[in-house]
């Protein structure tokens, strides 16, 4: 899961069984957390509760002062790396607007002719037909946009 999230289940299942003396192992700084305000903190926690932490990415190993002097660096690095990519994707997305485009995946309905979406209530209404009927006589491609739009709202009325 995402180091972007401190209550990851399974990092905070880790905590609960991780005992004295025992080797924390992760992949890469990062995914300990967000910032570098909050990877020193998990450290902190770790040396707190006599855990060691091994960094396979970086090659780090907190046990020695000269392990603790490469977290700091190569966390500050980590945290840079996300600052940058994260001002990369915004830049991207404003120029991606200003063209004119949108992002996200489009709606369904847009797809669906206001009569159909008419036509799918008034068969949904008789009740003569089954879901699967009224969705290819309607243009209809998913079971849940149909329900969204039909079925759904005519609950709602």
């Amino acid at each position: 899961m995402s180091g972007k999230r401190f209550d990851r289940p399974e990092f905070l299942r880790m905590l609960d069984v991780a005992r004295k003396g025992d080797v924390i192992v992760v992949w890469r700084l990062d995914r300990l957390g967000p910032s570098l305000k909050q990877l020193i903190e998990t450290v902190t926690l770790f040396a707190e509760r006599g855990n060691k932490l091994r960094s396979l990415r970086e090659n780090i190993d907190t046990t020695t002062p000269t392990g603790t002097f490469m977290f700091h660096i190569i966390g500050a690095m980590a945290e840079f790396e996300r600052d940058v990519i994260h001002e990369r994707t915004q830049a991207g997305l404003e120029s991606a607007r200003a063209r004119g485009r949108r992002g996200g995946r489009p709606k369904a309905l847009q797809k669906i002719e206001p009569r159909n979406l008419a036509r799918a209530k008034e068969l949904y209404a008789a009740k003569s037909n089954t879901i699967a009927e009224m969705m290819h006589m309607t243009g209809f491609r998913s079971r849940n946009t149909f329900y969204t739009y039909v079925v759904n709202e005519d609950m709602q009325e």
